[in-house]
């Protein structure tokens, strides 16, 4: 008997694990579906990582205009290309002194 209860505790286990990662896996495909116009969204937390700011820098590109950003629910967002707009207008090449 002591068996049964110890392989039906095993296989519990594993299904808890899996159900943790279909968890995650939902996570991160509703994470990739927040979009507008079929272009993605990013939060905040990932325009921080993605260019290594603070979040002051962050705020004062919002403020001077200069990243677009849009507020739904109360929470801001920032589409992809703009992003990328604003790295391409950020960007200074250097030239080589000859």
């Amino acid at each position: 008997m002591n068996l049964d209860r110890i392989e039906f505790l095993s296989w519990m286990e594993r299904i808890i694990e899996r159900f943790d990662l279909l968890s995650e896996h939902i996570t991160n495909v509703d994470k990739k579906r927040a979009s507008v116009d079929g272009e993605e969204l990013l939060d905040n937390q990932d325009i921080l990582q993605m260019l290594k700011i603070s979040g002051r820098s962050l705020q004062r590109y919002r403020s001077s205009g200069r990243l677009p950003y849009y507020t739904i629910s109360g929470k801001i967002y920032y589409k992809l290309s703009d992003v990328h707009q604003f790295i391409r207008d950020s960007f200074t090449a250097r030239v080589a002194k000859t």
